[in-house]
């Protein structure tokens, strides 16, 4: 089983990265606040006005550690890396079945099976321990309007078809979103999905934890040699990495958005922490910022059972057992992809 290695997470602006012999150290205001053995990491996210010396990027991309530089609210701008890794005839096989739909329907259909089963779970959890907060009849129609959708894809063959089953099942899902927020609904409330920008402080907060999830997930898509940016549920476009995407989304409902109402609910972020700007976006101050991923780090140490594998795992392990299988499956070693099922 693949180590669990950390992602080294750098928001303070100003902060300056370096090589310290095996280490990387990060200076503010001249001072060295931090040293890490680079073994530990799998990557380094900055955020904002940080910085890195040469000989700390070069040595991070013999060691395999991926160095990432987004704005100071989570936009991607570039990355360094060493060379690509994995074998391109796994490249190959992988490009030959996103160009036919025969062979990326199935794969497709797994990765909408484990999105809508997890989505059906999160909702069917809060009906559970929530059910003198929620509006349950609201919510217990959708749990049965997402069981049909499931219904649907197992019987569904078009990827066209099973993308629009896709749609209307999200679009159901984030319909009752705003019942699963159970505290501080004055300053938290979800009317529909929204992005770039963000124009609520739950979408702000969903936005930002995927682009955390992101991350992650190309990292181990990229670490099992599998181009992150040939989808197969997601198509190709330009500057979007499509099977980065395509993994997300069983990972999404269960471990991202149960994390953003845990948040809420629990008033680990509360509506001071958060700036509306004059274009209208919403978006997270930098000390929340730096709360929400504390929390995520935490919540990667969790430990879940995953079914196809039989084995209890931190949930960090998970985005990399998830790009192994398909990775299997892509190669022949394995008949289907087995997306995680959360129980």
């Amino acid at each position: 089983m693949k180590r669990f290695l950390n992602t080294l997470f750098v928001t303070t602006q100003g902060a300056y990265l370096k090589k310290d012999g095996e280490t990387v150290a990060v200076k503010v205001d001249k001072e060295v606040k931090l040293r890490l053995p680079l073994i530990t990491l799998s990557g380094i996210v900055c955020f904002g006005n940080v910085a890195a010396s040469p000989f700390l990027l070069g040595h991070c991309a013999e060691c395999g550690v991926r160095v990432s530089f987004l704005t100071k609210n989570g936009r991607f701008l570039y990355r360094v890396q060493g060379l690509t890794s994995g074998n391109v005839l796994l490249r190959k096989q992988q490009y030959r079945i996103s160009e036919d739909e025969r062979l990326s329907a199935p794969i497709v259909r797994s990765i909408l099976l484990g999105k809508l089963s997890n989505s059906k779970t999160v909702l069917q959890r809060a009906l559970r321990d929530h059910a003198d907060k929620i509006k349950g009849a609201v919510v217990a129609s959708a749990v049965e309007r997402l069981d049909y959708a499931l219904r649907q894809v197992q019987c569904e063959s078009g990827v066209d078809a099973l993308r629009g089953i896709e749609g209307d099942s999200a679009h159901c899902y984030f319909g009752v979103f705003d019942e699963l927020i159970t505290a501080q609904k004055g300053d938290f409330f979800f009317k529909e999905r929204n992005r770039r920008p963000p124009l609520d402080r739950v979408n702000a907060l969903l936005s930002f934890v995927y682009t955390l999830l992101y991350h992650d997930v190309r990292a181990a898509l990229e670490a099992v040699g599998l181009d992150p940016a040939v989808g197969f549920l997601h198509s190709d476009r330009p500057g979007r990495l499509g099977l980065a995407l395509d993994l997300m989304e069983e990972l999404r409902p269960f471990f991202a958005d149960r994390l953003v109402l845990s948040l809420i609910n629990l008033r680990q972020i509360e509506g001071r922490d958060f700036e509306a700007m004059d274009s209208g976006a919403v978006l997270l101050k930098e000390d929340a910022r730096k709360k929400v991923i504390s929390f995520y780090q935490k919540r990667k140490y969790e430990a879940i059972h995953h079914p196809y594998v039989n084995e209890r795992m931190h949930i960090g392990i998970l985005f990399q057992v998830q790009a192994i299988l398909l990775a299997r499956h892509i190669r022949g070693d394995i008949d289907g992809y087995p997306p995680f099922l959360w129980r």
